[in-house]
């Protein structure tokens, strides 16, 4: 314990905001908060605005403060006018700052401030229960937590969220799929500190129930009512899992590194070392000795808010697996990266790139006549075939030609008119169409030593494992 309690007490340095922090945090705070008041009255809008977030409960980590400014308006006010007023004031109250359009159930403005991240965002002033849209809850959220987090719960917060941010966790944005800062507070209120969420996350199994205000009689019934692997019952909304952004592979990721972490604590779970790219030569020789096939597809142009982006990155994936999978290549593993600019690359990682040119396709059993004969008069002659068909084990069987061994040609074909009709998303497959290019293992060194950010993540992929695993 004692090792434990030194890299606690470490991270705990880090993290903890100083006097001054607090400071600067609460006098910015102060003034967006006057700046959103003056907007909103500029344009004839009447809005009770409040800081919410973590900044607000208290939680916030020292090198990434965060200030949520929100907007509350009456019920009256049209919801589409969220996306055009409300955005407008948000975007004039930060006029002079470095402005990002972000994008959740409606658009919302995050800008930077002196070192900041601040967002700007609107939401109707409602009764519990009675949400109007996805962010009315949050001021319940705050109102909720404030009582109950003092200043010891406060730091074992920020313990967690650090620990989540180190293994790449934290974040419930579609691009992480990931736990929320909220989530967080909710789980140290409900176990007691950083160490007892680990301990318990270390034990957690699918459908893992924490019910904090009891809205439910037994987890069964919450089990009933939600279907993600982990539920975290919202204490001021039954109806809502806290964790329902929580994908299945971060939930095993914590539970992993947190299983971990218990049996050798150290502050790289923390803050993990920083990844050193791979040099050409280096690269290329590890390329070629997993003799396999690394598919890069790389498409350009402007990018969506990152929300939107990484939803249709996302579809797009699953769209392109399909192509390569119903043609009988094997994806031994796949990914994406994006710089959210101007550059995303799909990554399927394959066992072979050329198939055998025939397959063996099975047709019915001799039992089924009418459809035996439906068979032969497909395949009996056809230009497809390449041998039979003949019986085996009482069926009937044939060696078709495959229409694609190269799976290089086969993306080439199916995409090049961006993919829409074979489930690319819309936005990408604008843009696939227009700036596809496949790369093939080392083919893609030359993109690789132009861009750090890919070489740091190419690095990772080679590697396999988690930077917390050692």
């Amino acid at each position: 314990m004692a090792s434990l309690e030194h890299v606690l007490a470490e991270v705990l340095k880090k993290v903890n905001p100083s006097d001054n922090d607090r400071k600067k945090v609460q006098d910015l705070a102060r003034t967006l908060t006057e700046k959103v008041e003056k907007a909103t009255k500029e344009n004839c809008v009447k809005a009770e605005v409040r800081i919410e977030g973590s900044v607000a409960k208290n939680t916030w980590l020292r090198d990434c403060p965060e200030i949520d400014v929100f907007m509350q308006v009456p019920t009256t006010v049209p919801k589409s006018e969220f996306e055009t007023v409300l955005l407008k004031i948000a975007k004039k109250a930060t006029k002079e700052y470095k402005q990002i359009e972000r994008f959740a159930e409606h658009p919302y403005i995050e800008a930077v401030v002196d070192g900041v991240w601040v967002n700007v965002v609107p939401c109707y002033k409602v009764k519990a229960g009675k949400w109007l849209s996805a962010t009315d809850r949050t001021p319940f959220h705050t109102d909720y937590l404030k009582p109950l987090l003092n200043e010891k719960l406060s730091q074992e917060v920020r313990l967690l969220k650090q620990f989540m941010k180190g293994i790449e966790v934290y974040g419930a944005e579609i691009k992480v799929g990931g736990f929320s800062g909220y989530l967080c507070e909710l789980l140290v209120l409900n176990y007691g500190s950083f160490i007892k969420v680990i301990q318990a996350a270390s034990d957690w199994k699918e459908k893992t129930v924490v019910d904090k205000e009891k809205h439910y009689k037994t987890t069964t019934d919450a089990i009933k009512t939600f279907e993600e692997p982990l539920i975290i019952v919202d204490p001021v909304d039954k109806t809502r899992n806290v964790a329902a952004a929580v994908r299945k592979d971060k939930l095993y990721e914590f539970i992993g590194a947190a299983r971990t972490f218990l049996k050798k604590p150290d502050i790289h779970f923390f803050y993990p070392l920083e990844t050193k790219p791979l040099n050409r030569k280096p690269l290329v020789d590890k390329i070629k000795a997993r003799a396999s096939t690394i598919i890069f597809i790389k498409v350009e142009g402007s990018t969506p808010v990152p929300d939107i982006l990484w939803g249709q990155l996302y579809k797009s994936q699953k769209a392109i697996n399909t192509i390569i999978q119903q043609h009988d290549f094997n994806i031994l593993r796949k990914t994406v990266w994006s710089n959210e600019k101007n550059l995303n690359i799909f990554v399927l990682e394959l066992d072979i790139r050329f198939l055998t040119n025939m397959k063996l396709h099975q047709g019915p059993p001799l039992r089924n006549r009418l459809a035996c004969e439906k068979f032969l008069k497909k395949h009996l002659g056809a230009d497809s075939t390449v041998s039979g068909p003949r019986i085996e084990d009482g069926r009937w069987i044939v060696n078709v030609k495959r229409k694609y061994i190269d799976v290089v040609e086969l993306l080439n074909e199916k995409l090049w008119d961006g993919g829409r009709d074979e489930g690319v998303a819309e936005l990408v497959s604008k843009a696939v169409s227009e700036t596809l290019q496949v790369y093939v293992n080392e083919q893609i060194v030359d993109l690789y030593s132009k861009d750090s950010d890919f070489a740091k993540f190419l690095t990772e992929y080679l590697d396999g494992k988690p930077k917390w695993l050692k």
